[in-house]
């Protein structure tokens, strides 16, 4: 029924705040009334937009007036949804908010999880510069940065995958963990790791997916892949196999151009369920 969703710090319009609990306020600008205003008054203020549209849409029936109409009718149907409420993060029970953590990444998994219940088909948790520093691409100080990151992914995606399993949503749901590429295995002068697309991992699991092992081998020294070697593209057609779309699924350009989201690649048999 909707579109898919980022949670980040850069991608909440106007920030993230803190409320006085402590958590973050991952909440749509705009989304709620506006202070004061009752819903009987805004429901009449809709009628009254609504009848100046239709007069002017009479007058200019181009293109651009019936585009920004029907985007305004969409924003006006979902502030009065029942998905709207998904964000309210308050309705959850406070010892299972902790569960999940307290920051951006924790509340955003938690706030996936609402999402998902409400329809929306692909959600995007992103964890890296909402804890300070370079987030994940540590140059330097890698060891107190992954740390930090670390305890942070632990409870917010450990928590999900609990969550899902409870209420019966884990089954129909497929999460993909990964981050751009991997980090040298060496340590470099400044305690940091560097890019390193050469042997890196990602996880899957959920829907679609056999869980409980570990697909591929590196060397001791975690320098090259010495068995199941996979490419980018095997992995997103793996993904588009547990989601039940196709390994040669394409997504439309809106110039009519089909984009395939694997390519060539092929799904991995031994991850799939």
């Amino acid at each position: 029924r909707f579109g898919p969703l980022i949670v980040g710090s850069s991608d909440i319009p106007g920030g993230i705040t803190t409320n006085g609990d402590g958590y973050p306020e991952l909440r749509v600008q705009s989304l709620d009334r506006v202070q004061g205003i009752t819903e009987d008054r805004m429901k009449k203020r809709l009628e009254m937009w609504n009848d100046l549209q239709k007069g002017f849409l009479a007058k200019h029936r181009t293109g651009a007036p019936k585009d920004h109409n029907s985007i305004y009718q969409a924003a006006a149907k979902f502030m009065n949804s029942k998905e709207a409420k998904a964000f309210d993060l308050s309705q959850e029970p406070e010892k299972l908010r902790e569960e999940y953590g307290k920051s951006v990444f924790g509340q955003g998994c938690l706030l996936a999880r609402r999402l998902i219940e409400t329809g929306v088909s692909v959600v995007e948790v992103s964890l890296g510069y909402t804890t300070g520093g370079a987030g994940w691409d540590t140059h330097s100080d890698n060891f107190n940065a992954v740390r930090a990151l670390s305890m942070e992914l632990d409870a917010g995606w450990g928590t999900l995958m609990r969550d899902l399993k409870d209420r019966g949503l884990l089954d129909s749901t497929t999460i993909l963990w990964m981050g751009e590429f991997g980090r040298t295995p060496k340590i470099n002068t400044s305690a940091g790791r560097d890019h390193f697309p050469t042997a890196w991992s990602a996880v899957l699991g959920g829907g679609g997916i056999k869980g409980g092992q570990a697909y591929g081998e590196t060397s001791k020294d975690g320098t090259s892949v010495i068995d199941g070697k996979i490419t980018v593209q095997d992995l997103l057609a793996t993904l588009c196999e547990a989601v039940g779309i196709g390994a040669y699924a394409s997504n439309q350009h809106p110039n009519g151009r089909p984009i395939p989201i694997a390519s060539d690649g092929l799904a991995i048999k031994e991850v799939l369920a």
